[in-house]
Protein backbone atom coordinates (compact mmCIF):
# COMPACT_ATOMS: atom_id res chain seq x y z
CA UNK A 1 0.00 0.00 0.00
CA UNK A 2 1.18 3.78 -0.30
CA UNK A 3 0.85 6.55 2.29
CA UNK A 4 -2.73 6.78 2.96
CA UNK A 5 -4.77 8.97 5.36
CA UNK A 6 -7.06 7.64 7.70
CA UNK A 7 -9.03 10.09 9.96
CA UNK A 8 -11.85 10.38 12.77
CA UNK A 9 -14.75 13.22 12.38
CA UNK A 10 -18.18 12.87 12.05
CA UNK A 11 -16.86 9.38 10.58
CA UNK A 12 -14.35 7.73 9.77
CA UNK A 13 -12.61 9.05 6.76
CA UNK A 14 -10.27 7.27 4.39
CA UNK A 15 -8.21 9.04 2.13
CA UNK A 16 -10.45 12.00 2.69
CA UNK A 17 -14.08 9.89 1.75
CA UNK A 18 -16.30 7.79 4.30
CA UNK A 19 -15.06 4.41 5.44
CA UNK A 20 -17.34 1.69 7.29
CA UNK A 21 -14.40 -0.86 8.92
CA UNK A 22 -15.87 -4.12 8.96
CA UNK A 23 -13.31 -5.97 11.27
CA UNK A 24 -12.64 -9.10 12.70
CA UNK A 25 -10.41 -10.16 15.74
CA UNK A 26 -7.26 -12.54 14.92
CA UNK A 27 -4.89 -12.43 17.99
CA UNK A 28 -1.37 -13.50 15.88
CA UNK A 29 -0.28 -15.19 19.65
CA UNK A 30 -3.36 -18.06 19.46
CA UNK A 31 -2.37 -18.97 15.90
CA UNK A 32 0.92 -20.90 14.53
CA UNK A 33 2.39 -18.60 12.30
CA UNK A 34 2.21 -20.57 9.27
CA UNK A 35 -1.52 -20.51 9.49
CA UNK A 36 -1.63 -16.77 9.77
CA UNK A 37 -2.38 -15.87 6.06
CA UNK A 38 -5.31 -18.98 5.89
CA UNK A 39 -7.37 -17.21 8.57
CA UNK A 40 -6.75 -13.73 7.15
CA UNK A 41 -7.49 -14.93 4.15
CA UNK A 42 -10.91 -16.19 5.11
CA UNK A 43 -11.37 -12.99 7.45
CA UNK A 44 -11.36 -11.06 3.78
CA UNK A 45 -12.91 -13.33 2.15
CA UNK A 46 -15.80 -13.12 4.95
CA UNK A 47 -16.14 -9.65 3.72
CA UNK A 48 -14.00 -7.85 6.20
CA UNK A 49 -11.52 -5.17 5.05
CA UNK A 50 -9.63 -4.79 8.66
CA UNK A 51 -8.20 -7.21 11.07
CA UNK A 52 -7.88 -6.29 14.72
CA UNK A 53 -5.51 -8.18 17.59
CA UNK A 54 -4.07 -7.52 20.93
CA UNK A 55 -0.65 -7.39 21.48
CA UNK A 56 0.49 -9.48 24.80
CA UNK A 57 3.10 -7.48 26.94
CA UNK A 58 3.40 -11.00 28.26
CA UNK A 59 4.75 -13.06 25.25
CA UNK A 60 7.06 -9.87 24.04
CA UNK A 61 8.91 -9.30 27.66
CA UNK A 62 8.84 -12.53 29.12
CA UNK A 63 11.69 -11.48 31.43
CA UNK A 64 12.11 -7.65 32.45
CA UNK A 65 14.46 -6.55 29.22
CA UNK A 66 14.77 -9.64 27.27
CA UNK A 67 12.02 -9.21 24.00
CA UNK A 68 10.87 -11.53 21.28
CA UNK A 69 9.42 -10.46 17.94
CA UNK A 70 9.80 -13.95 16.45
CA UNK A 71 7.78 -17.18 16.06
CA UNK A 72 4.48 -16.45 17.84
CA UNK A 73 5.30 -12.90 18.77
CA UNK A 74 6.19 -11.76 15.08
CA UNK A 75 3.87 -9.12 14.86
CA UNK A 76 5.52 -7.36 12.29
CA UNK A 77 5.08 -10.81 9.89
CA UNK A 78 1.13 -10.35 10.80
CA UNK A 79 0.47 -6.96 9.88
CA UNK A 80 2.60 -7.59 6.73
CA UNK A 81 0.39 -10.37 5.46
CA UNK A 82 -2.62 -8.43 6.47
CA UNK A 83 -1.36 -5.18 4.00
CA UNK A 84 -0.20 -8.24 1.55
CA UNK A 85 -3.94 -9.35 1.47
CA UNK A 86 -5.55 -5.85 0.93
CA UNK A 87 -6.36 -5.69 4.63
CA UNK A 88 -5.93 -2.85 6.90
CA UNK A 89 -5.43 -2.96 11.06
CA UNK A 90 -6.54 -2.29 14.22
CA UNK A 91 -4.05 -2.53 17.07
CA UNK A 92 -4.50 -2.65 20.72
CA UNK A 93 -1.34 -2.95 22.72
CA UNK A 94 -2.56 -2.22 25.83
CA UNK A 95 -0.62 -2.58 27.81
CA UNK A 96 -3.52 -4.25 29.69
CA UNK A 97 -5.61 -6.41 26.77
CA UNK A 98 -7.53 -8.99 28.99
CA UNK A 99 -8.11 -11.15 26.19
CA UNK A 100 -9.35 -13.77 28.25
CA UNK A 101 -4.98 -14.23 28.51
CA UNK A 102 -3.20 -15.24 31.57
CA UNK A 103 -3.04 -11.75 33.71
CA UNK A 104 -4.83 -10.07 30.88
CA UNK A 105 -1.61 -9.87 28.72
CA UNK A 106 0.58 -8.36 31.76
CA UNK A 107 3.71 -9.72 32.61
CA UNK A 108 4.13 -12.15 35.86
CA UNK A 109 7.33 -11.07 36.52
CA UNK A 110 6.07 -7.79 37.78
CA UNK A 111 4.24 -9.01 40.70
CA UNK A 112 8.11 -10.08 42.18
CA UNK A 113 7.42 -6.76 43.17
CA UNK A 114 5.96 -6.92 46.35
CA UNK A 115 4.10 -3.33 46.34
CA UNK A 116 3.10 -3.28 42.50
CA UNK A 117 -0.16 -1.70 41.49
CA UNK A 118 -0.97 -2.57 38.09
CA UNK A 119 -3.64 -0.03 36.09
CA UNK A 120 -3.35 2.83 37.62
CA UNK A 121 -1.01 5.53 37.84
CA UNK A 122 1.55 4.44 39.83
CA UNK A 123 5.04 5.00 39.24
CA UNK A 124 6.86 1.55 39.21
CA UNK A 125 4.12 0.03 36.50
CA UNK A 126 4.16 3.57 34.45
CA UNK A 127 8.06 2.97 34.28
CA UNK A 128 8.09 -0.20 33.04
CA UNK A 129 5.01 0.13 30.62
CA UNK A 130 7.51 2.87 29.13
CA UNK A 131 10.36 0.58 28.92
CA UNK A 132 7.54 -1.49 27.06
CA UNK A 133 6.79 0.48 25.20
CA UNK A 134 9.51 2.11 23.79
CA UNK A 135 10.90 -1.59 22.32
CA UNK A 136 7.37 -2.15 20.83
CA UNK A 137 6.11 1.08 19.53
CA UNK A 138 9.02 1.64 17.00
CA UNK A 139 8.42 -1.99 15.94
CA UNK A 140 5.05 -0.59 14.68
CA UNK A 141 5.22 3.10 13.94
CA UNK A 142 6.36 1.82 10.50
CA UNK A 143 3.45 0.18 9.80
CA UNK A 144 0.51 3.02 10.57
CA UNK A 145 -0.72 4.16 7.52
CA UNK A 146 0.57 7.59 7.02
CA UNK A 147 3.78 5.41 6.71
CA UNK A 148 2.52 3.05 4.03
CA UNK A 149 1.53 0.12 6.25
CA UNK A 150 -2.06 -1.09 7.20
CA UNK A 151 -2.74 0.57 10.74
CA UNK A 152 -5.40 2.75 10.74
CA UNK A 153 -5.96 2.91 14.47
CA UNK A 154 -4.32 1.98 17.96
CA UNK A 155 -6.56 1.74 21.43
CA UNK A 156 -5.49 3.50 24.39
CA UNK A 157 -6.05 0.01 27.32
CA UNK A 158 -8.75 -2.04 27.07
CA UNK A 159 -11.71 -1.40 29.00
CA UNK A 160 -11.02 0.50 31.56
CA UNK A 161 -13.77 1.47 32.49
CA UNK A 162 -14.69 -1.57 34.12
CA UNK A 163 -11.80 -1.68 36.08
CA UNK A 164 -11.50 2.38 37.65
CA UNK A 165 -11.41 5.86 36.68
CA UNK A 166 -7.98 6.94 37.15
CA UNK A 167 -7.85 10.08 34.15
CA UNK A 168 -4.36 10.21 35.04
CA UNK A 169 -3.66 6.96 34.37
CA UNK A 170 -5.27 6.69 30.78
CA UNK A 171 -3.52 10.41 29.84
CA UNK A 172 0.02 8.38 30.72
CA UNK A 173 -0.89 5.98 28.42
CA UNK A 174 -2.61 8.10 25.46
CA UNK A 175 1.00 10.39 26.12
CA UNK A 176 3.47 7.11 26.24
CA UNK A 177 1.49 6.33 23.04
CA UNK A 178 2.18 9.45 21.29
CA UNK A 179 5.45 10.35 22.19
CA UNK A 180 7.02 6.92 20.79
CA UNK A 181 5.67 7.26 17.69
CA UNK A 182 1.90 6.46 17.19
CA UNK A 183 0.36 9.07 15.14
CA UNK A 184 -2.58 6.89 13.90
CA UNK A 185 -6.03 7.94 15.62
CA UNK A 186 -6.49 6.73 18.97
CA UNK A 187 -9.46 4.85 20.12
CA UNK A 188 -10.69 3.35 23.48
CA UNK A 189 -13.20 0.71 24.46
CA UNK A 190 -15.83 0.27 27.09
CA UNK A 191 -19.01 -1.52 28.20
CA UNK A 192 -21.74 0.98 27.05
CA UNK A 193 -23.66 0.49 30.36
CA UNK A 194 -23.60 2.68 33.12
CA UNK A 195 -20.48 5.24 33.74
CA UNK A 196 -18.09 2.88 31.88
CA UNK A 197 -17.17 4.86 29.00
CA UNK A 198 -17.08 7.82 30.70
CA UNK A 199 -14.55 5.97 33.45
CA UNK A 200 -12.55 4.86 30.34
CA UNK A 201 -12.44 7.37 28.11
CA UNK A 202 -9.42 9.98 27.58
CA UNK A 203 -9.38 13.14 25.79
CA UNK A 204 -8.01 12.72 22.30
CA UNK A 205 -9.09 8.97 21.80
CA UNK A 206 -12.66 8.02 19.88
CA UNK A 207 -14.83 6.25 22.76
CA UNK A 208 -16.53 2.65 21.33
CA UNK A 209 -18.25 0.02 22.91
CA UNK A 210 -18.43 -3.59 23.43
CA UNK A 211 -21.52 -5.67 23.37
CA UNK A 212 -23.00 -8.91 22.10
CA UNK A 213 -26.74 -8.29 21.97
CA UNK A 214 -29.33 -5.79 21.62
CA UNK A 215 -27.61 -3.83 19.17
CA UNK A 216 -29.42 -0.54 18.79
CA UNK A 217 -29.82 0.17 22.41
CA UNK A 218 -26.41 -0.46 23.15
CA UNK A 219 -25.44 2.03 19.90
CA UNK A 220 -28.04 4.48 21.53
CA UNK A 221 -26.17 4.80 24.74
CA UNK A 222 -22.55 5.10 22.63
CA UNK A 223 -24.09 7.86 20.43
CA UNK A 224 -25.61 9.90 23.90
CA UNK A 225 -21.74 9.26 25.63
CA UNK A 226 -20.24 10.48 21.76
CA UNK A 227 -22.29 13.62 21.98
CA UNK A 228 -21.38 14.90 25.59
CA UNK A 229 -17.63 14.82 24.41
CA UNK A 230 -16.47 15.22 21.21
CA UNK A 231 -18.60 13.70 18.81
CA UNK A 232 -17.46 11.11 16.06
CA UNK A 233 -18.86 7.62 14.56
CA UNK A 234 -20.40 4.78 15.97
CA UNK A 235 -18.84 1.57 16.59
CA UNK A 236 -18.74 -1.92 17.89
CA UNK A 237 -15.02 -2.63 19.00
CA UNK A 238 -15.69 -6.21 20.33
CA UNK A 239 -19.48 -7.63 18.75
CA UNK A 240 -19.53 -10.81 20.88
CA UNK A 241 -20.53 -13.26 18.45
CA UNK A 242 -20.01 -16.05 21.45
CA UNK A 243 -18.04 -16.61 24.43
CA UNK A 244 -15.27 -18.35 26.05
CA UNK A 245 -15.39 -21.69 27.94
CA UNK A 246 -13.68 -22.46 31.83
CA UNK A 247 -13.00 -25.89 33.31
CA UNK A 248 -16.13 -26.97 35.05
CA UNK A 249 -18.93 -25.70 32.71
CA UNK A 250 -21.43 -27.54 32.12
CA UNK A 251 -21.43 -27.33 28.45
CA UNK A 252 -19.42 -25.45 25.69
CA UNK A 253 -20.60 -21.87 24.97
CA UNK A 254 -22.31 -20.81 22.10
CA UNK A 255 -24.38 -17.98 20.33
CA UNK A 256 -27.40 -18.56 18.08
CA UNK A 257 -25.94 -18.02 14.21
CA UNK A 258 -30.21 -15.83 13.28
CA UNK A 259 -29.42 -13.47 16.34
CA UNK A 260 -26.06 -13.02 15.63
CA UNK A 261 -26.96 -12.16 12.09
CA UNK A 262 -29.75 -9.95 13.38
CA UNK A 263 -27.40 -7.77 15.51
CA UNK A 264 -24.98 -7.71 12.94
CA UNK A 265 -27.16 -6.11 10.31
CA UNK A 266 -28.37 -3.69 13.05
CA UNK A 267 -24.59 -2.68 13.40
CA UNK A 268 -23.47 -2.58 9.91
CA UNK A 269 -26.78 -0.26 9.22
CA UNK A 270 -25.63 2.29 11.97
CA UNK A 271 -21.82 2.26 12.07
CA UNK A 272 -18.63 0.13 11.82
CA UNK A 273 -18.13 -3.18 13.76
CA UNK A 274 -15.47 -5.62 15.20
CA UNK A 275 -16.32 -9.14 15.66
CA UNK A 276 -15.26 -10.65 18.97
CA UNK A 277 -13.84 -13.10 17.55
CA UNK A 278 -13.66 -13.92 13.97
CA UNK A 279 -11.23 -16.26 14.75
CA UNK A 280 -10.08 -17.55 18.64
CA UNK A 281 -7.39 -19.68 17.93
CA UNK A 282 -5.71 -21.85 21.67
CA UNK A 283 -4.53 -21.02 24.81
CA UNK A 284 -1.40 -22.66 24.06
CA UNK A 285 1.06 -23.76 26.91
CA UNK A 286 -0.14 -21.59 30.33
CA UNK A 287 -1.17 -18.65 29.00
CA UNK A 288 -4.99 -19.25 29.66
CA UNK A 289 -6.47 -16.63 31.68
CA UNK A 290 -8.95 -16.81 34.37
CA UNK A 291 -12.05 -14.64 36.00
CA UNK A 292 -12.92 -14.43 39.17
CA UNK A 293 -16.23 -13.23 40.87
CA UNK A 294 -17.18 -15.55 43.86
CA UNK A 295 -15.18 -18.22 43.13
CA UNK A 296 -11.83 -18.95 40.39
CA UNK A 297 -12.79 -19.60 37.11
CA UNK A 298 -9.87 -20.38 34.92
CA UNK A 299 -10.13 -20.62 31.05
CA UNK A 300 -10.38 -23.75 29.03
CA UNK A 301 -7.32 -24.32 26.02
CA UNK A 302 -9.21 -23.96 23.19
CA UNK A 303 -10.66 -20.13 22.73
CA UNK A 304 -12.70 -21.46 20.39
CA UNK A 305 -16.02 -18.82 20.95
CA UNK A 306 -18.09 -19.67 18.91
CA UNK A 307 -16.59 -18.06 16.19
CA UNK A 308 -16.68 -17.42 12.53
CA UNK A 309 -13.95 -19.71 12.37
CA UNK A 310 -13.86 -22.74 15.08
CA UNK A 311 -10.40 -22.74 16.69
CA UNK A 312 -9.36 -25.33 14.09
CA UNK A 313 -9.77 -22.37 10.92
CA UNK A 314 -13.10 -24.34 9.46
CA UNK A 315 -15.90 -22.31 8.36
CA UNK A 316 -19.03 -22.34 10.01
CA UNK A 317 -22.48 -22.10 9.82
CA UNK A 318 -22.14 -18.88 11.57
CA UNK A 319 -19.39 -17.62 8.95
CA UNK A 320 -21.54 -18.35 5.94
CA UNK A 321 -24.80 -16.27 7.55
CA UNK A 322 -21.88 -13.38 8.58
CA UNK A 323 -20.69 -13.61 4.73
CA UNK A 324 -24.19 -12.96 3.32
CA UNK A 325 -25.38 -10.30 5.96
CA UNK A 326 -21.96 -8.03 5.18
CA UNK A 327 -23.08 -8.82 0.88
CA UNK A 328 -25.62 -5.75 1.92
CA UNK A 329 -23.34 -3.87 2.71
CA UNK A 330 -19.80 -4.22 0.80
CA UNK A 331 -18.50 -6.18 -1.44
CA UNK A 332 -17.80 -9.93 -1.07
CA UNK A 333 -14.61 -11.44 -2.85
CA UNK A 334 -14.68 -15.20 -3.94
CA UNK A 335 -13.90 -17.80 -1.62
CA UNK A 336 -10.22 -18.49 -2.56
CA UNK A 337 -7.64 -20.15 0.27
CA UNK A 338 -3.98 -20.62 -0.76
CA UNK A 339 -3.05 -23.11 2.33
CA UNK A 340 -3.99 -26.30 2.28
CA UNK A 341 -4.81 -27.79 5.26
CA UNK A 342 -5.16 -31.25 6.22
CA UNK A 343 -6.87 -33.20 9.15
CA UNK A 344 -6.07 -36.89 10.46
CA UNK A 345 -7.20 -39.34 13.00
CA UNK A 346 -3.64 -41.08 13.33
CA UNK A 347 -5.71 -43.69 16.42
CA UNK A 348 -4.24 -44.59 19.75
CA UNK A 349 -0.48 -44.42 20.75
CA UNK A 350 0.67 -46.14 23.27
CA UNK A 351 2.56 -44.93 26.61
CA UNK A 352 6.08 -46.24 26.21
CA UNK A 353 7.87 -44.50 29.35
CA UNK A 354 6.78 -43.26 32.68
CA UNK A 355 8.39 -41.48 35.75
CA UNK A 356 7.01 -40.56 38.89
CA UNK A 357 7.40 -36.88 39.71
CA UNK A 358 9.09 -37.27 42.89
CA UNK A 359 11.44 -39.62 41.24
CA UNK A 360 12.43 -37.50 39.27
CA UNK A 361 12.19 -34.06 40.65
CA UNK A 362 16.16 -33.29 41.75
CA UNK A 363 16.63 -34.43 37.89
CA UNK A 364 14.27 -31.65 36.07
CA UNK A 365 14.41 -28.91 39.02
CA UNK A 366 16.77 -26.77 41.36
CA UNK A 367 15.38 -26.36 44.67
CA UNK A 368 15.52 -22.75 46.23
CA UNK A 369 16.15 -22.94 49.93
CA UNK A 370 14.02 -20.54 52.39
CA UNK A 371 12.90 -20.43 55.96
CA UNK A 372 9.09 -19.82 54.35
CA UNK A 373 7.47 -21.01 51.44
CA UNK A 374 8.90 -18.87 48.05
CA UNK A 375 5.60 -17.63 45.19
CA UNK A 376 6.86 -18.52 41.84
CA UNK A 377 7.44 -14.95 40.99
CA UNK A 378 10.18 -14.72 43.77
CA UNK A 379 12.12 -17.74 42.24
CA UNK A 380 11.72 -16.17 38.78
CA UNK A 381 9.17 -18.58 37.47
CA UNK A 382 6.13 -17.27 35.33
CA UNK A 383 3.95 -20.60 34.78
CA UNK A 384 3.23 -24.08 35.60
CA UNK A 385 3.41 -25.60 39.04
CA UNK A 386 5.95 -25.67 42.13
CA UNK A 387 6.96 -28.16 44.72
CA UNK A 388 7.31 -27.38 47.96
CA UNK A 389 8.99 -29.58 50.45
CA UNK A 390 10.05 -29.83 54.03
CA UNK A 391 10.53 -32.12 56.89
CA UNK A 392 8.67 -32.09 60.34
CA UNK A 393 10.53 -33.31 63.28
CA UNK A 394 9.40 -31.54 66.57
CA UNK A 395 6.33 -32.69 68.25
CA UNK A 396 4.09 -35.89 67.79
CA UNK A 397 1.82 -34.56 65.46
CA UNK A 398 -0.10 -32.81 62.83
CA UNK A 399 -3.40 -32.14 64.43
CA UNK A 400 -4.09 -28.86 62.23
CA UNK A 401 -3.10 -27.40 58.56
CA UNK A 402 -3.58 -24.71 56.94
CA UNK A 403 -2.02 -22.69 53.78
CA UNK A 404 -1.85 -18.79 53.86
CA UNK A 405 -1.83 -16.89 50.75
CA UNK A 406 -2.00 -20.13 48.01
CA UNK A 407 -3.00 -20.10 44.64
CA UNK A 408 -4.35 -21.60 42.48
CA UNK A 409 -4.54 -25.83 43.65
CA UNK A 410 -2.18 -27.71 45.71
CA UNK A 411 -1.94 -31.27 46.47
CA UNK A 412 -0.68 -32.26 49.61
CA UNK A 413 1.59 -35.22 50.27
CA UNK A 414 2.56 -36.76 53.92
CA UNK A 415 5.77 -39.64 52.95
CA UNK A 416 5.33 -39.30 49.00
CA UNK A 417 1.53 -39.91 49.56
CA UNK A 418 -1.24 -37.59 48.16
CA UNK A 419 -3.90 -36.59 51.29
CA UNK A 420 -5.84 -33.70 50.46
CA UNK A 421 -6.34 -31.64 47.17
CA UNK A 422 -7.35 -28.04 47.81
CA UNK A 423 -8.70 -25.63 44.86
CA UNK A 424 -9.67 -21.97 45.07
CA UNK A 425 -11.71 -21.10 48.70
CA UNK A 426 -10.78 -24.64 50.11
CA UNK A 427 -7.23 -22.78 50.54
CA UNK A 428 -8.49 -20.44 52.60
CA UNK A 429 -9.59 -22.47 55.75
CA UNK A 430 -7.89 -24.09 58.18
CA UNK A 431 -8.10 -28.35 58.37
CA UNK A 432 -8.12 -31.06 61.22
CA UNK A 433 -5.42 -33.87 60.36
CA UNK A 434 -3.76 -36.96 62.25
CA UNK A 435 -0.16 -37.32 60.46
CA UNK A 436 2.09 -38.88 62.92
CA UNK A 437 5.62 -36.97 62.84
CA UNK A 438 7.68 -40.05 64.84
CA UNK A 439 11.00 -39.76 63.30
CA UNK A 440 10.11 -37.35 60.95
CA UNK A 441 7.55 -36.53 58.53
CA UNK A 442 8.39 -35.56 54.92
CA UNK A 443 5.34 -33.24 53.85
CA UNK A 444 5.42 -31.82 49.89
CA UNK A 445 2.90 -29.44 48.66
CA UNK A 446 2.39 -29.42 44.58
CA UNK A 447 0.91 -25.92 43.85
CA UNK A 448 -0.42 -25.37 40.49
CA UNK A 449 -0.86 -22.04 38.22
CA UNK A 450 -4.15 -22.63 36.99
CA UNK A 451 -4.15 -19.29 35.39
CA UNK A 452 -3.91 -15.68 36.96
CA UNK A 453 -6.92 -13.54 36.76
CA UNK A 454 -7.36 -11.15 33.41
CA UNK A 455 -10.32 -9.12 34.49
CA UNK A 456 -10.90 -7.13 37.85
CA UNK A 457 -10.02 -6.05 40.94
CA UNK A 458 -8.00 -9.37 42.24
CA UNK A 459 -4.94 -8.74 39.43
CA UNK A 460 -2.54 -6.80 42.46
CA UNK A 461 -3.05 -10.65 44.06
CA UNK A 462 -2.22 -12.87 41.80
CA UNK A 463 0.94 -14.25 43.02
CA UNK A 464 1.15 -18.11 42.52
CA UNK A 465 2.58 -20.78 44.74
CA UNK A 466 2.52 -19.86 48.46
CA UNK A 467 3.12 -16.40 49.33
CA UNK A 468 2.79 -16.95 52.95
CA UNK A 469 2.51 -19.36 55.00
CA UNK A 470 2.26 -23.15 56.48
CA UNK A 471 0.61 -23.16 59.47
CA UNK A 472 1.21 -27.04 61.46
CA UNK A 473 -1.01 -27.13 64.90
CA UNK A 474 -1.41 -22.95 64.27
CA UNK A 475 2.30 -22.26 64.27
CA UNK A 476 4.38 -21.11 61.01
CA UNK A 477 6.44 -24.20 60.04
CA UNK A 478 10.20 -22.91 59.21
CA UNK A 479 12.84 -24.70 56.10
CA UNK A 480 11.54 -25.21 53.21
CA UNK A 481 12.76 -26.39 49.51
CA UNK A 482 11.04 -24.69 46.37
CA UNK A 483 11.21 -26.52 43.63
CA UNK A 484 10.56 -24.28 40.49
CA UNK A 485 8.24 -26.69 37.66
CA UNK A 486 7.65 -24.42 34.92
CA UNK A 487 7.53 -27.34 32.77
CA UNK A 488 9.38 -25.66 29.86
CA UNK A 489 11.31 -27.85 27.11
CA UNK A 490 14.59 -26.96 28.57
CA UNK A 491 13.96 -28.66 32.26
CA UNK A 492 11.92 -31.58 31.33
CA UNK A 493 14.45 -33.06 29.11
CA UNK A 494 16.43 -34.11 32.19
CA UNK A 495 13.29 -36.29 32.66
CA UNK A 496 14.96 -39.56 34.21
CA UNK A 497 12.27 -42.57 32.58
CA UNK A 498 14.58 -45.23 34.50
CA UNK A 499 13.80 -44.03 37.81
CA UNK A 500 10.40 -45.31 39.81
CA UNK A 501 6.90 -45.25 38.99
CA UNK A 502 4.16 -45.73 41.61
CA UNK A 503 0.37 -45.59 40.71
CA UNK A 504 -1.60 -42.84 42.04
CA UNK A 505 0.82 -39.81 41.98
CA UNK A 506 1.75 -36.95 39.98
CA UNK A 507 3.44 -38.64 37.64
CA UNK A 508 5.17 -37.99 33.59
CA UNK A 509 4.23 -40.17 30.61
CA UNK A 510 6.11 -40.49 27.45
CA UNK A 511 4.28 -41.18 23.99
CA UNK A 512 6.01 -41.52 20.25
CA UNK A 513 3.55 -41.03 17.65
CA UNK A 514 4.96 -41.94 14.26
CA UNK A 515 3.64 -40.23 11.11
CA UNK A 516 4.34 -40.07 7.42
CA UNK A 517 2.38 -36.79 6.47
CA UNK A 518 1.72 -34.16 9.52
CA UNK A 519 -1.96 -32.80 9.53
CA UNK A 520 -4.19 -31.19 11.84
CA UNK A 521 -5.09 -33.25 14.63
CA UNK A 522 -6.94 -33.67 18.23
CA UNK A 523 -5.39 -35.36 21.31
CA UNK A 524 -7.84 -36.74 23.22
CA UNK A 525 -7.62 -37.21 27.21
CA UNK A 526 -10.19 -39.48 28.19
CA UNK A 527 -9.26 -41.33 31.07
CA UNK A 528 -6.87 -39.35 32.25
CA UNK A 529 -7.22 -37.01 35.01
CA UNK A 530 -5.47 -33.62 35.03
CA UNK A 531 -2.31 -32.09 33.55
CA UNK A 532 -0.55 -30.27 30.58
CA UNK A 533 0.75 -31.88 27.70
CA UNK A 534 4.28 -30.80 25.89
CA UNK A 535 4.86 -31.58 22.15
CA UNK A 536 7.95 -32.03 20.99
CA UNK A 537 9.17 -29.48 23.46
CA UNK A 538 6.16 -27.18 22.67
CA UNK A 539 3.57 -26.55 25.76
CA UNK A 540 0.38 -28.01 23.77
CA UNK A 541 -1.63 -26.61 26.82
CA UNK A 542 -3.92 -28.11 30.25
CA UNK A 543 -6.12 -30.98 30.20
CA UNK A 544 -8.65 -31.89 32.51
CA UNK A 545 -11.17 -34.38 33.16
CA UNK A 546 -14.01 -32.24 33.91
CA UNK A 547 -14.13 -30.30 30.77
CA UNK A 548 -16.07 -29.04 28.64
CA UNK A 549 -12.92 -29.25 26.23
CA UNK A 550 -12.08 -33.05 25.75
CA UNK A 551 -9.49 -32.68 22.95
CA UNK A 552 -6.55 -31.00 22.49
CA UNK A 553 -6.23 -28.97 19.12
CA UNK A 554 -2.88 -29.76 17.17
CA UNK A 555 -2.18 -27.72 14.30
CA UNK A 556 0.26 -29.70 11.97
CA UNK A 557 3.37 -27.41 11.65
CA UNK A 558 4.07 -28.65 15.50
CA UNK A 559 4.49 -32.05 14.41
CA UNK A 560 7.11 -33.58 11.50
CA UNK A 561 7.33 -36.78 9.58
CA UNK A 562 8.72 -39.32 11.45
CA UNK A 563 8.88 -39.69 15.34
CA UNK A 564 7.12 -37.13 17.39
CA UNK A 565 7.12 -36.96 21.44
CA UNK A 566 4.29 -36.09 23.55
CA UNK A 567 5.87 -35.62 27.43
CA UNK A 568 2.42 -35.39 29.50
CA UNK A 569 2.38 -34.21 32.98
CA UNK A 570 -0.48 -36.02 35.27
CA UNK A 571 -1.51 -34.38 38.72
CA UNK A 572 -4.12 -36.57 40.02
CA UNK A 573 -2.76 -39.81 39.54
CA UNK A 574 -5.30 -41.35 37.19
CA UNK A 575 -3.18 -42.15 33.53
CA UNK A 576 -4.27 -44.67 30.75
CA UNK A 577 -1.96 -46.75 29.04
CA UNK A 578 -2.86 -45.19 25.60
CA UNK A 579 -3.69 -41.57 23.90
CA UNK A 580 -6.02 -41.21 20.82
CA UNK A 581 -4.88 -39.12 17.90
CA UNK A 582 -8.21 -38.36 16.47
CA UNK A 583 -9.68 -36.46 13.59
CA UNK A 584 -12.38 -34.33 15.19
CA UNK A 585 -12.76 -31.98 18.20
CA UNK A 586 -14.94 -32.08 21.13
CA UNK A 587 -16.05 -29.40 22.96
CA UNK A 588 -18.95 -30.63 25.14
Amino acid sequence: MEKQTFEIKDDFYLNGKPYKIISGAVHYFRVVPEYWRDRLEKLKAMGCNVVETYVPWNMHEPQKGAFCFDGFCDITGFLQIAQELGLYAIVRPGPYICAEWEFGGLPAWLLADDTMRVRQAYGPFLRHVEDYFKILLPVLEPFQIQNGGPVIMVQVENEYGYYGDDTAYMEAVRDLLLQFGIAVPLVTSDGPNGDLLACGSVQGALPTANFGSRAPEHMDKLMRHLKSVSGGPQMCMEFWVGWFDAWGDERHHTAGVETNAKDLNELLARGSVNFYMFHGGTNFGFMNGANYHNNLSPDVTSYDYDAPLSEDGRITEKYKAFREGISHYAAVPELSFSTVIKRASFGECQVDGKVSLRSTLSDISRPAESPCPLPMEKLGQNYGYTYYQTTVSKGEAVEKFRLIGANDRAIVFVDGKPVMTLYDRELLEEYEVNWRIGGGLELGILVENMGRVNFGHMMDSQRKGINGAVLMNGHSHAGWLNYPLPMDNESLDNLNYSAAWRAGVPAFYRVTLRIKEPADTFLDMTGWGKGCVLLNGFQLGRFWEKGPQKRLYIPAPLLRAGNNTLVIFETEGKANETVLFAGEPKLE
